[in-house]
C-alpha cells in the first residue's frame, strides 16, 4: 500500500503539482487504511463512490492551492449534502441533509475530498464517544481504552493516519479533550470566528466547530479555509481573515504566560499529567518565557454553569426532533402525543433524554430565572476575568484533560462523570474564547497528554506560535502505528 499519506500536505500538494500522483491516489489510499482500521469504529458513513468520482474529476484541474485532492473527514453533526448526517443518533439513522453547512462549502471550494463522516457523542453529548448509537470509537493508541469525545471519531481517524484533516465541533471541549487523548492537535477557535450554519445545534451559545489534523501547522492552514463571515449565521465574527501561519516558527522570548491555579489542583488533575505540564513549564522559561500561576474567578464553577447553560440550550434545540418532519418516526401511533413520545423515547439514548428532561426543568417558569438567568450572569464574570488575565499576560496554558485515556465501559453509570472529565476545557467555551490541544508528551502505556493553550478573543495566531514551538521542541513520535 502506498503511504502518501504520511507524507506532509505540503509534500503532497508538491507531487500532485508535479502530476506524479494524482488525487484518486491519495482517496483510494485513505479509504484502504479505514478498511484496515476498522476495529477503530472511527467512521459512522463513507461515502467512497462520490469521493472517488470527485477525484477523477479533479484530474483535469489545476492544483491551486495546498488543499486540493487532500482527503478529508467530517464529523457527523456538520450536514452534508445528499450525505447521511447522523449526529450518531437513532432519530436521525436515516437522515440525507439537502444543503451542505458553510464549512462544507468552504472545504468544498478548495477541492478537499470527503471521504466519510467520523463517529461521535450522540447530538455531541459526552466526553467519550459511548453514547453514539453506533458504537464507540477507539484509541489508536490502545484500542481498550476510549478516544474521547464528542468529537472522538474525528480524533481517532486524525491519530491512526486514516486522513491528514478532520473536521471536529466544541461545545464543552469535545475538540480539545480527544485530541489530548488520541495525541492530535486540535483548535477550537473563538465563538463566532467558524460559521455554525449547518452545524446540528446542541448549545447555541457554546458551539464552535474547529480543525483537527496531525501538527500544529496544518491546523493553522486548515483554519484559514474555515474563518469567515457568515450571513447566515448571525452569531458570526466580522473579524478579517487573516493568516494563521504568520508567526508560527517565531521565538517565544518574552511572552508572558499564565498558569490558573484551578488547573493544577493535585486533587483534579493526575501526577503524570501535572509532571508533563511542569516539563513543558520549564522549557518555556529556559526559552525566555515568563510563567506564573494566576487565579481565575469562578473558574471552579464552570462545570456547573455549562450543565445548565448547556442543557437548556439542549432542550430547545432538540425540540425539533419529532418525528414528524425527518428523521426516526414511529408507524401508526394512535395519536401527536404518543406519536412524539414514542419517537424521541425510541429515537433518543439514555444520556440526551436525560439532557432533555434537565434542561426542560431548569428553562420552566421561574427556573429560567433562577437557575438560566443566574449562570449567564456568572458566566459573564468568569469571561471578565479571563480577560482581565489578558491584559497582563499574552497566553494561558494547562492541561486538556486530567488524565490520559481510560478504559471503554468506564463510568458509564455515572452521569456526572462526563461532565467532570472535561472539567478543564469547558471554563474556555464559558469565555467564548480560542482553546487548541498540542501534544506534550507521554502518560503510562504510552498513552498521550496534551497542552492546552488558550488565547485572548481573535488570538488564534499567538496560539499557534507557542505551539509549533512546544511541538518542535518537544519532537514527539505522534504514529501509533510507528511506535508500537
Amino acid at each position: 500500500m502506498s503511504k502518501y499519506l504520511d507524507l506532509s500536505i505540503v509534500e503532497i500538494n508538491k507531487l500532485l503539482k508535479e502530476k506524479k500522483i494524482k488525487p484518486l491516489d491519495l482517496v483510494l489510499e485513505a479509504f484502504d487504511r479505514i478498511e484496515e482500521r476498522k476495529d477503530l469504529n472511527a467512521f459512522i458513513t463513507l461515502d467512497k463512490e462520490r469521493a472517488i468520482m470527485k477525484a477523477k474529476e479533479l484530474e483535469d484541474k489545476e492544483v491551486d492551492n495546498l488543499f486540493f485532492g487532500i482527503p478529508i473527514a467530517v464529523k457527523d453533526n456538520i450536514v452534508t449534502k445528499d450525505l447521511r448526517t447522523t449526529c450518531a443518533s437513532h432519530i436521525l439513522d436515516n437522515f440525507i441533509p439537502i444543503y451542505d453547512a458553510t464549512v462544507v462549502e468552504k472545504i468544498n471550494d478548495c477541492h478537499m475530498i470527503i471521504v466519510g463522516k467520523t463517529n461521535m457523542d450522540e447530538f455531541a453529548m459526552g466526553s467519550t464517544s459511548q453514547t453514539s448509537y453506533f458504537g464507540a470509537p477507539h484509541n489508536p493508541w490502545d484500542v481498550q481504552k476510549v478516544a474521547g469525545g464528542s468529537s472522538g471519531g474525528s480524533a481517532a481517524c486524525i491519530s491512526a493516519r486514516l486522513v491528514p484533516l478532520a473536521l471536529g465541533s466544541d461545545t464543552g471541549g469535545s475538540i480539545r479533550q480527544p485530541s489530548s487523548y488520541c495525541g492530535i492537535v486540535g483548535m477550537k477557535p473563538t465563538y463566532g470566528r467558524v460559521s455554525r450554519y449547518g452545524l446540528v445545534a446542541f448549545g447555541s451559545s457554546l458551539d464552535q466547530i474547529g480543525p483537527m489534523t496531525r501538527n500544529v501547522y496544518e491546523n493553522a492552514l486548515l483554519l484559514n479555509v474555515l474563518v469567515g463571515r457568515d450571513d447566515r449565521d448571525l452569531t458570526s465574527s466580522h473579524k478579517e481573515k487573516e493568516d494563521f501561519t504568520r508567526l508560527i516558527g517565531e521565538d517565544i522570548k518574552g511572552m508572558r504566560i499564565a498558569v490558573p491555579n484551578f488547573f493544577v489542583k493535585e486533587d483534579i488533575v493526575s501526577s503524570e499529567v501535572l509532571n508533563k505540564l511542569h516539563e513543558v513549564i520549564e522549557l518555556l522559561e529556559k526559552n525566555g518565557a515568563t510563567v506564573e500561576y494566576v487565579d481565575i474567578d469562578y473558574i471552579e464553577n464552570a462545570v456547573t454553569l455549562y450543565q445548565i447553560i448547556a442543557m437548556g440550550e439542549a432542550s430547545s434545540n432538540l425540540a425539533r426532533f419529532d418525528g414528524v418532519r425527518y428523521g426516526y418516526s414511529v408507524e401508526d401511533p394512535k395519536g401527536i402525543d404518543e406519536l412524539y413520545a414514542l419517537t424521541r423515547g425510541n429515537g433518543f439514548g439514555d444520556e440526551v433524554k436525560r439532557r432533555i428532561m434537565v434542561g426542560s426543568y431548569l428553562l420552566s417558569g421561574e427556573n429560567a430565572k433562577i437557575y438560566y438567568n443566574k449562570a449567564l450572569q456568572i458566566r459573564e464574570a468568569i469571561r471578565e476575568s479571563f480577560l482581565k488575565v489578558f491584559e497582563k499576560y499574552d497566553l494561558i496554558i494547562g492541561p486538556n484533560a486530567t488524565t490520559t485515556a481510560y478504559n471503554l465501559g468506564e463510568g458509564l453509570d455515572d452521569p456526572l462523570k462526563t461532565f467532570l472529565d472535561d472539567i478543564l476545557v469547558i471554563p474556555v467555551n464559558m469565555a467564548g474564547l480560542p482553546g487548541m490541544n498540542v501534544p506534550m508528551g507521554f502518560g503510562e502505556g504510552h498513552l498521550p497528554i496534551g497542552l492546552q493553550i488558550i488565547g485572548n478573543r481573535f488570538d488564534e495566531a499567538l496560539m499557534y506560535k507557542l505551539a509549533s514551538f512546544v511541538e518542535k521542541e518537544l519532537d514527539l513520535e505522534l504514529n501509533p502505528l510507528e511506535v508500537r
